[in-house]
């Protein structure tokens, strides 16, 4: 009944915008050793592995009304039960176009995202022409494998157009961090696999049944590659089971192996028989935030004891405590054990997402918002703004933009921010001259109103043209100065001048000649 359930789901959930395996600047999809495909071990798999093939296209954080190039790709998937094709997210992320290929068979299908994990690299598709269906198998889930034994990874590596398998050893299961994001991290599984674009989203099988999917490789070793466990498989599966994904979610505390230390230990007044893990901060907002403060020591999370090194004994495996966090939905509960000034206490602590106001993560399938005014480009400061440095953005950024990323949490004290907010570009007209050195700089106030999201700059503009825009810049002791009035008259001839989208979707107009152009907006991404 469950799976039926999902299926109904998967046809009447909203179409999201999808790409494929062209992403490979960080992560390269995975597949297994060996270059000999066993004979007989493709039997019936034909029936059960897809080959996906997207057409997507990025989008520009700096100019955002800027579309980029399109660009193709091909990737993995495989039939689960309730008709779903199960695969990467990073497949079809910020994808336009999916479509699907059968082995053997000419016909392409069109497909569409049902739901998309990006902080698990999980997406399940839905596939329009039912007929698809006729004559294939699903898969079914296994446990986790052991480490040393043997797995076989099927695909389409290189966007063959016959169904791979080659073998590989199950090396290592740890927690790890997602490529996709490049922030989240959960459980993966380490084989010494080959890595070749391509293979994404297909499975890995043992003894018939799947123990992960294979997504990601290290580029720094030969025969290192990962696969996503199906611990996670089926808390993505499970999570959409009520018609829509949250995500993995967290208690919101940043922890610090501070008992290997005696002397710390005794600062604590932990006792001396006693392992733990030290909370240093509490993100604000937090579902911990009321309930944990920095000294506290955190010896038990549900029935697992905590070590030293914040690691339990989980799934008969040393792993960090936040596999426990991972076994729960959102708005689930933990019960927590942990001492305060040498008195041990307990609590119940919600998982939620607990996100910190500057995301770590890489976002994908949201529309960037932005305000352009006076040819001043406003922004939210995200990773992905951050990345448009290049490939080593984290060390060619300008030093505020990396400390303000790296320490965000520790530098806001506004409990009424919503996001840092940049000013990416400056398209030049008689407005705007001289205001070169203010780009990239993070927007403090205008007008003496704190900006706390990008929604505020539209406010601080919302005004009659009269005076001057005072706008203050975090760390800068000059401000940029614009005559209010001038830079509404010019407002419309910029915005033609350089093609920007005359929309609104942000508040507000009216008839004063408050801006009423040159704004977009993302959905907000749970």
């Amino acid at each position: 009944m469950r799976m039926k359930n999902l299926e109904l789901r998967i046809e009447n959930s909203k179409l999201h915008l999808p790409i494929c395996n062209f992403k490979f600047l960080i992560f390269i999809c995975v597949i297994c050793v060996g270059n000999i495909c066993r004979a007989g071990g493709l039997e019936g798999m034909e029936k059960s592995v897809v080959m996906i093939r997207g057409a997507g296209q990025e989008f520009d954080y700096v100019t955002p009304w800027k579309p980029k190039a399109m660009a193709q790709g091909v990737g993995s998937g495989f039939i689960i039960e309730g008709n779903g094709i199960l695969t990467n997210a990073h497949n079809v992320s910020n994808n336009k176009y999916i479509e699907l290929q059968k082995e053997g068979v000419a016909k392409r299908y069109l497909a569409r995202v049902a739901f998309i994990g990006h902080d698990c690299d999980l997406a399940l598709l839905a596939v329009e022409d039912k007929s698809f269906f006729d004559d294939t198998k699903s898969l079914e889930l296994a446990e986790l494998p052991g480490v040393n034994t043997a797995v076989e990874t099927y695909g389409f590596p290189m966007g063959g157009r016959r169904i791979s398998v080659t073998k590989g050893i199950v090396s290592r299961i740890q927690v790890d961090t997602y490529s996709h994001t490049g922030a989240d991290s959960h459980l993966v599984i380490q084989t010494d696999a080959a890595i070749n674009p391509g293979n994404s989203g297909g499975p890995v099988i043992q003894d018939g049944k799947v123990v992960g999917v294979a997504f990601q490789g290290l580029r720094q070793a030969d025969n290192i590659g990962y696969m996503i466990p199906t611990t996670v498989i089926r808390h993505f599966l499970a999570d959409i089971n009520d018609g829509k994904y949250d995500g993995f979610g967290s208690l919101g505390v940043m922890l610090y192996p501070g008992l290997h230390n005696p002397a710390y230990k005794d600062y604590l007044k932990v006792p001396a028989d006693q392992q733990g893990i030290v909370v240093i901060e509490t993100i604000m907002h937090s579902s911990v935030e009321p309930i944990l403060k920095r000294g506290d020591v955190l010896t038990q999370i549900d029935q697992y004891a905590i070590d030293n090194d914040g690691r339990v004994d989980i799934y008969g495996l040393k792993l960090d405590m936040s596999e426990v966090v991972e076994t729960k939905q959102i708005g689930q509960t933990v019960e927590l054990a942990y001492y305060r000034d040498g008195k041990p206490m307990k609590a119940t602590a919600t998982v939620a997402l607990n996100r910190p106001v500057l995301e770590f993560a890489r976002q994908y399938d949201i529309e960037p918002e932005y305000v352009c005014f006076a040819g001043l480009v406003f922004v939210p400061a995200t990773r992905n703004y951050l990345e448009t440095w290049g490939a080593e953005w984290i060390k060619d950024v300008p030093f505020y933009l990396r400390y303000l990323f790296h320490n965000s949490m520790q530098l806001n004290e506004d409990r009424a921010r919503k996001e840092y907010v940049v000013l990416s570009e400056i398209m030049p007209d008689e407005i705007n001259a001289y205001a070169g050195g203010f780009k990239s700089q993070v927007v403090e106030s205008i007008n003496g109103t704190t900006i706390e999201g990008l929604a505020d700059v539209w406010k601080a503009f919302d005004r009659p043209p009269e005076g001057y825009y005072t706008i203050a810049f975090t760390g800068m002791d000059r401000p940029l100065i614009l005559d209010a009035k001038e830079a509404h008259a010019q407002q419309a001839k910029i915005l033609t001048k350089y093609d920007i989208p005359q929309q609104t979707r942000l508040p507000s107009t009216n008839s004063t000649g408050s801006p009423q152009d040159g704004s977009g907006q993302r959905e907000v991404q749970q």
